[in-house]
């Protein structure tokens, strides 16, 4: 049988087709000569399928969605603690070029704004800007599947309209928030923007990050997973500009865009997702990317505020036989789940001298829900009842993070 989502995605593009209306990147010739009309959407998910229409192959600089991956970088390498004291994470309200500093601190906003990102881009570690543009073109590769390279026109072009960037640097320089020097952290930075991408890349890349950092080809863990959620909650609330807040009510999307017209969203669990279009809007984000986003969004259900209730069906079947009472459970059990169960247990089980507690069925177990579940089945004990774990993939004992 062939799959009906590459023909649903081709739909979309052509709905979506006619709006020409935004502008093309302006900063950099490079981005300002590119193709207006490339458009392409990407969706890979976490059980590794990969979907295209339009333009998937065509690649174009990474620009401000490197900026993600390079927050994830440099909490790895300094430790989240140390990152916080020199970038907050809170929304600004302002363009992605302004120069958003607390009044008190001199931190800036966010590390997904120009300002952000430079002082991130000089936590990473390295000697000097190449290297640290390495270290994330390394882990962006990595991430991607394939080996990825700077786009020299575009490096060369961004250095050369780099006077803004030249002035925030100064300017965290002399406010102790940045750790190197201001021309040294234009040089890495304008290479971290000018990394070559397809649309395809950036959605394996999502799926990365979708699958809490651990890669859906290989199982490899790629970025720590405590680090993959906090970026994922950053670029929830800071990812699309002075454009966050609209975009997370309607599309509800964890996103991050770029002035090259490409916008990668990431919905946990489930699917990484990428969109090209250059012309942009007045918040710097693609006008055809947005609009894709908000009917796949739609259509498909992606919204993060969109969950079924995770309890209710944690309990396959509940059945006793000859003084054994067995529970079987199924699905992803986290905190809601496995309540279920225990508010089950607590309610009364057939009078019985032995439960089985059966986790085929269950794909996995949080850490909240082996916490839950583990005090559930000592209580039963306690009460006198000899309790069987069945647990053929060692889900209860596996290490979770919660």
């Amino acid at each position: 049988m062939r799959s009906p989502v590459p023909e649903y995605l081709q739909s979309v593009l052509t709905e979506c087709r006619h709006l020409d209306d935004g502008e093309m990147s302006s900063g950099n010739p490079e981005l300002a000569a590119a193709d207006p009309d490339t458009f392409a959407v990407a969706l890979a998910t976490v059980g590794g399928s990969h979907y295209g229409a339009g333009d998937t192959d065509t690649e174009f600089s990474i620009q401000s969605i490197a900026k993600a991956v390079a927050y994830a970088l440099a909490i790895e390498d300094n430790g989240l603690a140390a990152v916080l004291e020199a970038v907050d994470v809170e929304p600004s309200g302002d363009s992605f070029n302004e120069i958003s500093l607390e009044a008190r601190t001199g931190r800036p906003r966010n590390p997904l704004i120009n300002a952000g990102a430079l002082a991130v881009h000089s936590m990473i570690a390295g000697s000097d800007g190449e290297e640290r543009a390495g270290r994330l073109i390394e882990l962006l590769g990595a991430m991607a599947g394939r080996e990825l390279h700077i786009d020299r026109a575009v490096y060369e072009a961004e250095l050369e309209s780099d006077d803004r960037n030249t002035a925030i640097a100064h300017l965290l320089k002399s406010v102790g928030h940045l750790g190197a020097e201001p021309a040294v952290v234009v040089d890495g930075y304008a290479r971290q923007c000018a990394v070559t991408v397809t649309c395809n890349d950036l959605a394996v890349i999502a799926s990365v990050m979708a699958n809490g950092g651990t890669d859906p080809a290989t199982g490899r863990q790629v970025v720590d997973p405590a680090v993959n959620r906090h970026v994922l909650a950053v670029m929830a609330t800071c990812g699309m500009y002075d454009g966050s807040g609209s975009w997370i009510a309607t599309v509800g999307i964890p996103a991050k865009s770029g002035v090259a017209g490409a916008i990668m969203g990431v919905l946990p669990g489930q699917v990484g997702v990428a969109v090209i279009s250059p012309r942009l809007n007045e918040h710097g984000n693609s006008v055809r990317g947005v609009a894709v986003f908000e009917r796949l969004s739609r259509d498909l259900g992606l919204h993060m505020m969109h969950v079924p209730p995770s309890g209710e069906s944690a309990i396959r079947t509940l059945s006793e036989s000859d003084g054994v009472t067995t529970v079987e459970l199924q699905g992803e059990l986290r905190f809601a789940g496995a309540e279920s169960v225990v508010a089950r247990l607590a309610a009364g089980v057939p009078d019985c001298e032995e439960i089985v507690v059966d986790f085929t069925e269950v794909r996995a177990v949080d850490g909240a829900a082996q916490r839950l579940l583990r005090e559930a089945v000592s209580g039963l004990e306690d009460d006198g009842y000899r309790v069987v774990v069945e647990d053929p993939d060692g889900l209860m004992n596996a290490s979770r993070d919660s």
